[in-house]
């Protein structure tokens, strides 16, 4: 679809709860754009919805807002375990698509939409913002520049909150989520490829449900999340990077800390600090590294520190353009398989061949 400048863009939005909420605020913050239809199953949410878009069309049922055909684009940001269902319905739409993360809870499905959307005439976007956040763009252009050399390690911590509390508890189960490592940390797993520069060869990782959710148990079903685990990536080039999750650790000063070292320097990057540090070996020592503020420009932060505005800003572009999107469902099937397989691995206790678990059936 190819939109003239000034041509205002109708988004239908595909799940208004907490994201889909903010999926609406930063593309009401856009020019030229309006929400054109929501859907929801519960009224409470299609109400707030409605409350921040007057006007638009309400459905209980997606599919009553695709059979209408008054959206030009559409946001998926229903529950993880929906996606695969709505895709494949939306596909039919030829319109541009945004899925929120993940792609899907399972690789299988990664990996069918991935063959679904190989001829598909419009751009399909997944909603990996922290490729966004400012702190993070710059760390990643640095690395980009040459500032530390050849890549080596890559290092990130999340130290966080629990997991919110979701519509009808959708978000305490593996099965409605893909996992934790799947759930929350495709983000950091797609940053993770993104400056390794290669695919992945290999996963292990340990990791257990400690402290949180331990007593919750919904229809039967005691919670089944991890809360805390330690994932270690080898790729194929030969980098090497280990992610630090911790979801019971919110009394600290930055969520999330991005380290990257080649033979040349080290480059980190702190969220919320939005600091980023750069040090080059033969010039400085450690403490005396240079740093500097790297703050979002975006006219909407919202939950994301303002990434999630600098996504939709480029999707619109996509939109608009028809060029391609910068997020592809290739790199959502990479960032769930990653955590799939470090799923797998704390349930074997044993690493994970990479391709080999990307084509066991």
């Amino acid at each position: 679809m190819t939109n003239t400048k000034d041509d205002t863009v109708g988004y239908g939005i595909i799940g208004t709860g907490m994201m889909g909420l903010e999926h609406i605020a930063n593309i009401l913050a856009l020019d030229h754009t309006r929400i054109a239809g929501i859907a929801d199953p519960e009224a409470i949410s299609r109400e707030r919805a409605l409350e921040m878009a007057p006007g638009a069309e309400t459905h209980a049922d997606y599919r009553s807002l695709l059979d209408q055909d008054s959206c030009d684009a559409y946001v998926i940001a229903s529950p993880n375990h929906t996606h695969f269902d709505i895709v494949t319905d939306l596909l039919g739409s030829n319109k541009p698509l945004l899925i929120e993360k993940p792609l899907g809870i399972s690789v299988s499905q990664c990996q069918r939409i991935v063959e679904l959307v190989a001829d598909y005439s419009a751009p399909v976007w997944i909603g990996l913002e922290y490729r966004y956040m400012a702190p993070v763009a710059k760390l990643l252009e640095e690395v980009a520049a040459g500032s530390v050399g050849q890549v080596r390690m890559i290092s990130i911590r999340e130290h966080r909150f629990p997991f919110l509390q979701k519509f009808q508890n959708w978000n305490r189960f593996n099965a409605n989520t893909g996992g934790t490592l799947v759930e929350k940390c495709c983000h950091f797993f797609d940053l993770m490829i993104l400056i390794a520069g290669s695919r992945p060869s290999r996963v292990f990782a340990s990791g257990a449900q400690d402290v949180n959710h331990l007593h919750e148990v919904y229809h039967g079903q005691q919670s089944d999340l991890l809360d805390n685990a330690f994932v270690i990536v080898d790729f194929v080039n030969g980098v090497r990077a280990c992610l630090d999750l911790c979801m019971f650790a919110e009394a600290t000063r930055n969520q999330e800390e991005i380290s990257v070292v080649g033979d040349q320097g080290k480059v980190e990057a702190l969220i919320p600090d939005d600091v980023v540090r750069i040090g080059r070996r033969g010039e400085d020592f450690i403490g005396e590294v240079a740093e500097q503020s790297v703050h979002s420009l975006a006219p909407y932060q919202g939950f994301h520190h303002g990434s999630s505005f600098i996504e939709h800003q480029r999707f619109l572009s996509c939109i608009r353009t028809g060029e391609p999107p910068e997020v592809t469902a290739t790199d959502g099937l990479l960032s769930v398989a990653i955590g799939a397989a470090a799923q797998r691995s704390i349930e074997t206790n044993l690493p994970v061949d990479f391709e080999e678990f990307l084509s066991t059936p």
